[in-house]
This record gives structure tokens, sequence and C-alpha cells, in this order.
């Protein structure tokens, strides 16, 4: 049996759940970002009280296909930019599609349907978002960054992070009081 999560985000929340499917006395075999996979069916019961012990960590039970369809998109990118360091050996369309095994223009319609913007607008922003906490941390260059985030050139990630958050990359990791936005926020 699967269970699907909404806003699984890192592996902490990964953690989380874990802790509170065994408080409940249910053994996984698998927990993913977004998803559980259990080895036997659980009653409705247990899985009312999964649902209410996970909304109050922030987490939300999904049953409608239409939603772990996009909450399954998303997942996949936040885990390709933010854990994976956006090593992707093919294009952002076809990894989705691969994935979900499904056609990519009726993902891509869906998404944007529901969510209000393009999948790969939302793959942008994760993107630029990884960027903040990456300049944040001080540690690479901004050459470092745009090779580990698979950008063409740092001029390319410069233009693109000027354009999300109307601030060159620079002139950010200067400032003070950086605005990040949270993952599931976005």
């Amino acid at each position: 049996m699967k269970l699907y999560i909404k806003n699984m985000v890192c592996r902490r929340c990964k953690m989380a759940v874990l802790s509170e499917l065994e408080k409940l006395g249910i053994k996984p075999l698998l927990v993913e970002l977004g998803e559980i996979e259990l080895a036997d069916q659980i009653s409705d019961n247990e899985k009312s009280m999964l649902s209410t012990r996970l909304q109050l960590l922030g987490f939300e039970l999904i049953d409608d296909k239409k939603s772990q369809i996009i909450e399954r998109i998303k997942t996949l990118i936040i885990d390709l930019v933010h854990n994976r360091d956006n090593d992707l050996k093919t294009n952002l369309s076809v990894f989705i599609a691969a994935d979900l095994g499904q056609d990519y223009s009726a993902l891509s319609n869906l998404f944007s349907e529901v969510e209000g913007t393009t999948i790969e607008q939302y793959f942008i922003s994760q993107k630029i978002e990884r960027v903040k906490e990456l300049l944040m941390y001080n540690e690479l260059s901004l050459s470092e960054i745009a090779w580990q985030l698979n950008y063409s050139s740092v001029a390319h990630l410069s233009k693109q992070f000027k354009k999300i958050t109307g601030l060159t990359p620079t002139f950010y990791k200067q400032l003070k009081d950086r605005k990040r936005r949270q993952i599931d926020d976005l």
C-alpha cells in the first residue's frame, strides 16, 4: 500500500514521518519524499490517526490522483535541486515523464492548471532558492554554484537570479537581512 504525503521536502521530513509511523506501530517498507510504502493495508482508523499526527507536523495525506501527481512532480524537482545538486542527465521533461510514466505535456498542463505556474518556472524558483542558500553559506564562489547547479554560465545564473529576485547575486550576498522562502511555499 502506498500513501502520498504533501509537504515532505527534506531528509528531516522523512525522519519525522518515520517517527510518527513508529509511534503508531505502523512499519513501513519505505519512506521517501512525498510517499510511504507499507507492506500491508492499514485500517481507516489508523489512517485517520496518522493523518491527524502528520497535520500537526505540517504534512498532509493526499488521496486524490491529481494532487498526488502534482506533489510527485514537486518532490522530484525539490529532490533534484536540493539533494542531488541538479544532477540531471537528461531534459527535465524527459526525467519527469519517465518517473511518472505519463506524457509530459499532460503533466505540464495539469501542473499549470492546478499550481498557476509552469513546471519550468517552479524548477527555476527552486534553483534560485538553492543559489540563495549556497550564497548564504559563503563557501562556494558564484562560478562553483553555477557549475554545481548546471547553469551554462555565471552570466546565465546571474541573469536568472536578477529576474526572479530583482537583485544581483553579489548584492544579495552582501545583504544583512537575506529573505529566503520555505521550499513548500514556492
